[in-house]
Order: structure tokens, then sequence, then C-alpha cells
């Protein structure tokens, strides 16, 4: 077999005998907009989110045959990333200095302070330990329950919910003013 059939065997996830259980491009272009959500959230940065999901494909598609016959091609994808996510972020932890950013908040209808407000949340996921950040990112914006994300990053689901009770209160104590009932929901009985 010559390289440039080889090549396009890799990138497609054909095998040798030509059947195609996931196309590459087709999850690519499924799947890279949820890989870029949770990137963003892992990363904090968009540049860097980019570069991340950018990575974690290539990678990808040098194994994609092996990737493309596992049960869940999605969830050994999400593995790739986020294990370059924590690697970047322990490269990243040793060469910076921790620098607290103790800024004003917004006004509650300030669209500015949304903004704001989202920019602080991402922060304050990347001051979290590693595993605790990964395990709320997977929940809250990947949608993936304990099972699943216990499978995903190969520990117990009872570490999962610690991990992620952990996290929470962590969050919340950054965000004092926020941790309380909804203003929209009504926080005394309706008649």
């Amino acid at each position: 077999m010559d390289l440039a059939t080889e090549w396009k065997l890799r990138a497609t996830g054909l095998d040798e005998a030509g059947s195609a259980p996931i196309d590459f491009h087709d999850f690519v272009a499924t799947r890279s907009a949820a890989l870029f959500r949770g990137a963003l959230v892992l990363t904090g940065n968009r540049e860097a989110a980019e570069d991340l999901v950018q990575e974690t494909l290539e990678r990808a598609c040098r194994k994609w045959r092996t990737i493309a016959a596992k049960d869940a091609p999605d969830a050994y994808v999400r593995r790739i990333m986020v294990n370059l996510a924590n690697d970047r972020w322990r490269r990243f932890r040793r060469m910076v200095p921790h620098q607290d950013s103790g800024g004003d908040r917004a006004a509650p209808g300030d669209e500015y302070g949304r903004i704001d407000s989202r920019d602080q949340l991402v922060r304050a996921l990347q001051q979290l330990p590693m595993r605790m950040r990964t395990v709320v990112v997977l929940r809250y914006f990947h949608d993936l329950s304990d099972a699943e994300i216990a499978a995903d990053l190969r520990i117990s689901p009872s570490t999962v919910r610690s991990q992620l009770v952990r996290g929470m209160e962590k969050l919340r104590s950054q965000f004092p003013a926020h941790s309380g009932p909804s203003p929209q929901q009504p926080t005394e009985g309706t008649r």
C-alpha cells in the first residue's frame, strides 16, 4: 500500500477492507463545536481553545482507526483533549506565578457585567485543581453523567461526585452574591 492511500485511510477511519464505521471528517463536522466549547472552558482563552481543539483532532486523526473501532469515539477524543489541557495547565502553572484578580462586580442588570461574570467564572474555573475543574466542565458544559465522567477519567463515580461538590463549593465561595436564589425565581412560596 502506498503512502497516499495509507494517509487517506487514516484520515477517513477506513480499514484496509474499505468499511467505514465512523468517518473522521463527519466526526469533526459534528463534534468540533462541542469540543471547542469544552476547550474554551478548560483553557479560558479563545486562541488557546482553538489550539487545543486543533491538537486534539490532530492526535485523534493519527489514531483514528483505533478510535473509530471503540464503542465511544467521542469519549476517547474528549479524553485526549482533557489530557492535553491538563498537560498545558501544568506547564503554564510552572511558568507563570499565580496572580489574584480582585475586580469590582457590575450591577445585576448590566449586560457588560454579564460578560464580566462569565470571564470571572472562567478565571475561577482556572483556579480549581485540575481534576476538579475537569469534572465540573464535563458535567456542566458537556452534560455527562457521573458514570460517563468516571469512565472518561478512569475514576470511581463517588470520586466524581465528591470532586463535583468540592469544585462547586469553591466556585460558590468566589461568587457569594451569585450563590443565593436566582432573582427570576420566587424566594417564598406562591399563593
